[in-house]
Order: structure tokens, then C-alpha cells, then sequence
């Protein structure tokens, strides 16, 4: 591949970034500088910076790292850096990860609860349940490696008192499955204030999650 086509790849990759940031915050699922995007590129991953308005971004703004965190193009990366990194190195098939502080995960996750199998849906997540990570400071290796642990077998984690984060092959994957939890988790809990939710067991699951290894984005595959 020569220059010109890989600094296409490269820019085009910029701009989903930028827009996908966008929708999250135009949808509800992240506000102002909450949250942050990345996306895998040839030599580590794109990701969004740390304390910028939404309004104010620009593909000036995004900033390159390498796996290990030495800035490539840019500077001021997410605070979250860590967690990308480490979700690249130690997850194979990623290429993009969505973490989110939306209303009904972070309402979860302050219950430091997984998100159970109350729907079929929550097979999206890639297995029976969404774990909820322990807490751990936001920015830390801590907390990366926490989230890691949770998403053993999985797409998506909760985070104790903070949030969701979403990982999936495209772009795309990741920002389906934060639309589709964030709506999961505010199922569960309307159902929680209402009364006793029943939860399907784990052999009605493995049904799902086998029916979903054909359901497009559903499951890691």
C-alpha cells in the first residue's frame, strides 16, 4: 500500500472517530468531554482527548499512540488511554472501543452489579451476563486491568461507579453495542423498581448466544 492510500485509511479513520464521538453525545450516551472513542491503526490506535468539548473538536484534536503510549501524532489523549492499550494488546480482533458514561450504565454500575440475563438481548455483550469491573481510579492501569479481567469472553463491562465500555471489530460494532446496553440497562432496572425480575438460565443462554453466532454485531466472534 503506498503513502497516499494509507494516509487516506489513516484520515478516514480520524473522521469516524470524530463523528462517531458526535453521535454519542447527540444520542445521550456521553455529554460535553465525558467518555472517550479509539480505534486501532497500523502502528497503535486513535484515540479522543482528554477534556475537550465535543463542539470543539477537530481531526486536529485527535491523537495517535502506540501500544505502549509514546504519542505518535498529537498530544492531550484521553485520561483512558491505559485502557484502550490494554484492551488492544490482550483482546485479539478488536478495532475500536467505545466507554461511555451514560445514565442507566452508570446507574448500574454504581450498584456495582452485573447487568443479568433478564432479556435474551444481553447475549449482545458476548456471554450470559455484562460484568461489572471492581472500582478502581479512572486513568489508572488499575482500572485497565480490571476492565480487561471483565471482559474476559466478552465485548462489553460494566465499570464500578463510572460507566460502560464496548469493544468490537469495527467501529461501528462498538457504538451498537453501547446504544443497545445503555437501552438494556435501563430495561433492567424499570423492571428492578416494579418488583422481582426473573432471570433466564444459564442453558437458555447458551441458546441464544449459539442462535447469535449468526446475528451480524450480536456476539465475539
Amino acid at each position: 500500500m503506498n503513502r497516499e492510500s494509507q494516509s487516506e485509511i489513516y484520515f478516514g479513520k480520524v473522521k469516524a472517530v470524530i463523528s462517531a464521538y458526535k453521535k454519542l453525545d447527540s444520542i445521550g450516551l456521553n455529554r460535553g468531554a465525558s467518555g472517550n472513542i479509539s480505534m486501532k491503526t497500523h502502528n497503535g490506535f486513535l484515540i479522543t482527548p482528554s477534556g475537550l468539548n465535543v463542539e470543539k473538536m477537530s481531526v486536529n484534536n485527535i491523537v495517535e499512540l502506540s501500544f505502549d503510549g509514546v504519542p505518535l501524532k498529537g498530544t492531550n489523549p484521553s485520561s483512558e488511554w491505559r485502557l484502550h492499550a490494554e484492551i488492544y494488546k490482550r483482546k485479539k480482533g478488536v478495532g475500536a472501543v467505545v466507554h461511555t458514561h451514560s445514565n442507566f450504565a452508570c446507574a448500574l454500575s454504581s450498584l456495582r452489579e452485573n447487568l443479568p440475563a433478564f432479556h435474551y438481548m444481553v447475549a449482545v455483550g458476548g456471554g450470559k451476563n455484562v460484568r461489572c469491573c471492581e472500582y478502581a481510579i479512572f486513568g489508572s492501569q488499575d482500572l485497565a486491568d480490571k476492565v480487561v479481567e471483565a471482559l474476559e469472553g466478552r465485548m462489553a463491562c460494566l465499570m464500578a461507579n463510572h460507566g460502560l465500555v464496548c469493544c468490537g471489530k469495527e467501529l461501528e460494532h462498538a457504538i451498537f453495542l453501547a446504544e443497545e446496553l445503555e437501552a438494556l440497562c435501563k430495561q433492567y432496572l424499570t423492571a428492578r423498581s416494579i418488583g422481582g425480575v426473573k432471570i433466564l438460565s444459564d442453558s437458555e443462554m447458551e441458546l441464544v448466544i449459539e442462535k447469535f453466532k449468526n446475528y451480524g454485531y450480536a456476539t465475539e466472534k
